[in-house]
């Protein structure tokens, strides 16, 4: 009796973990397991384009950002510039409201920037710098 009572207080515990780490809302045992399965399908294409990002060799932009004392400081390269690129970095700058305080740009054939970006928002951290960055990059380099 104990053992089965063990086994079905761990299989709630992983039922549990699974939703969690699937970020499932369901209640039910068979829902929870289709959300996992969902979600793993996710991953799945998500390694499918990697792979094929990888594969046709396309080079990823290089996007550090540090937290200075009143700012950021942001670090972007890339192996090639596209037309636009500047631009469309420094509107997702304007977007989270960072003034451009001062910066060194290089965009002949490769693509640099280091900007160092004061902040009006006090509650921004350097990863939504950074993903601002990413997807301003992702928009002009795909289009």
């Amino acid at each position: 009796m104990v053992s089965r009572e063990q086994k079905k207080a761990a299989l709630h515990e992983k039922l549990q973990l699974l939703r969690s780490v699937t970020k499932s809302h369901a209640l039910s045992k068979t829902s929870i397991i289709v959300d996992a399965s969902k979600y793993i399908q996710e991953l799945k294409e998500k390694v499918g384009a990697c792979s094929r990002d990888v594969a046709e060799d396309k080079p990823l932009p290089r996007v550090t950002v540090e937290t200075i004392e009143k700012g950021f400081l942001i670090n972007v390269f890339l192996e090639k510039s596209s037309p636009g690129l500047l631009v469309s970095i420094l509107e997702a700058f304007e977007e989270l409201g960072l003034d451009v305080l001062d910066a060194d740009v290089s965009c002949a054939d490769t693509f640099r920037l280091e900007a160092v970006g004061g902040e009006q928002a006090e509650s921004m951290d350097a990863q939504v710098v950074r993903q601002a960055v990413l997807q301003a990059i992702k928009k002009c380099t795909e289009s």
